[in-house]
């Protein structure tokens, strides 16, 4: 069965169809803008974590002068604050994941708008397809470079990679202090402080890179680009 709509000139309910497309458009609007909201909650809380963690840190320092209980206790209060690092990290893996959804239900509902008013397609910037190249276009990534997706640089200036380096580099601080515990050299503390720091940045890398590479087919595209 076609999926196609009338024309809106020879279509009696038309004016209904656009109603009930604009409601849903409005939700599915409202719905991005909740998940945003919740992302930037989620960074600030880990971010307050962070910060409230490195002044109690120094408190203790300036009573301890750095000896065995500060060891012990930064070690506690870092691991705190890694375990709330992964797990927002891991959140804001999941609300990328529902904003693109999002953004492919608003582009079968442009779809479905240029359906019933074909002389209005000049007029969008954004795309009305749902694979992910209308995907891209409309959140305003260039088509031609999505393979960069998953790269370096690209992951790097989204909060998750950004926030991935802050939790690579407690780790790191993890390492080292438990070097220090030990009673390693200078330099094995520094070596093990790197470690931690390159192992957790490589595994966090490659979960992002991996979710990312599952965005492709989470949904079923209805209405694919055209090809060109």
């Amino acid at each position: 069965m076609s999926t196609e709509m009338p024309p809106a000139g020879r279509d009696p309910q038309a004016a209904s169809k656009l109603q009930i497309l604009a409601t849903e458009h409005w939700s599915l609007l409202a719905t991005r803008s909740l998940t945003y909201t919740e992302s930037l909650g989620r960074v600030n809380m880990f971010l307050a974590i962070l910060s409230g963690a490195v002044i109690a840190l120094a408190l203790v320092a300036q009573a301890d002068h750095f000896g065995p209980t500060f060891i012990a206790v930064a070690i506690f209060m870092l691991s705190i604050v890694f375990f709330t690092g992964v797990a927002t990290i891991a959140r804001l893996m999941a609300l990328n994941r529902d904003d693109f959804r999002w953004v492919i239900g608003m582009n079968r509902l442009r779809h479905a708008y240029l359906e019933l008013h074909p002389e209005l397609e000049a007029n969008f910037v954004t795309s009305p397809f749902d694979d992910l190249g209308g995907a891209l276009q409309t959140l305003g990534i260039d088509i031609a470079g999505r393979e960069r997706l998953g790269s370096v640089g690209h992951g790097l200036q989204t909060l998750p990679g950004m926030l991935s380096i802050i939790v690579a580099a407690d780790a790191g601080a993890i390492g080292a202090l438990a070097a220090v515990a030990i009673g390693l050299p200078l330099v094995g503390v520094l070596l093990v402080g790197a470690a931690a720091f390159l192992l957790t940045a490589v595994l966090i890398g490659n979960s992002g890179r991996r979710a990312v590479r599952r965005f492709d087919p989470m949904l079923e595209a209805r209405f694919p680009s055209p090809k060109s």
